[in-house]
Order: structure tokens, then C-alpha cells, then sequence
């Protein structure tokens, strides 16, 4: 099965994802360099929001074409979706 990112939010989670890797390296270099630890934290912190803010774009898109879909078509699979959605939430939130 293949996932659905709207076009404008594609180009934003690739230019997300090459600016956290940088700031991975970042925190490579650091680590390497035995910056003070709190540095360190502080960086992989922000490292961590940036993904957060991935996975909302992702899961925005996820509701809105593939959940929404499936329920406007009252497809065999809507509570399929519903589930997945469910579970990708839980995940998410770390529940």
C-alpha cells in the first residue's frame, strides 16, 4: 500500500528531515567533541521536537486523504483505517 503526502506538505517534511539530519550530525560532532552534556540534551530535545513535527504533518495528510477516503467511499475497510489511524496515534503519542 502506498502512503499519500499532499505536494506542498512533501516538499516541507524533506526539507524537515535534511535540516534534523544536520542536526544529528550536530549532536554527533558534539558527542565526539565531549560537549557539556547539557548541550548535548538540549540539542537531541530539538532533534526530537522536529521529528514530532514530521509525524504531525504525516499524520494530518493520513487523516485527511486516506482515513477521510475510505470513509466518503464507505469502503470495506473504513474501520480498518479507523484502526490503523488508532494504532499510528498510539504510536505516535507513545500511549
Amino acid at each position: 500500500m502506498r502512503g499519500y503526502i499532499k505536494k506542498g506538505d512533501k516538499e516541507k517534511v524533506q526539507n524537515r528531515l535534511k535540516r534534523i539530519e544536520g542536526q544529528v550530525r550536530g549532536v554527533q560532532r558534539m558527542a565526539d567533541e565531549e560537549a557539556y552534556c547539557v548541550d548535548v540534551l538540549t540539542q537531541i530535545a530539538s532533534v526530537v521536537s522536529a521529528l514530532e513535527k514530521v509525524g504531525a504533518i504525516l499524520l494530518k495528510d493520513h487523516v485527511e486523504h486516506c482515513v477521510r477516503e475510505s470513509m466518503e467511499k464507505g469502503a470495506a475497510d473504513a474501520d480498518e483505517k479507523i484502526e490503523e489511524l488508532t494504532a499510528a496515534v498510539e504510536r505516535f503519542l507513545r500511549v
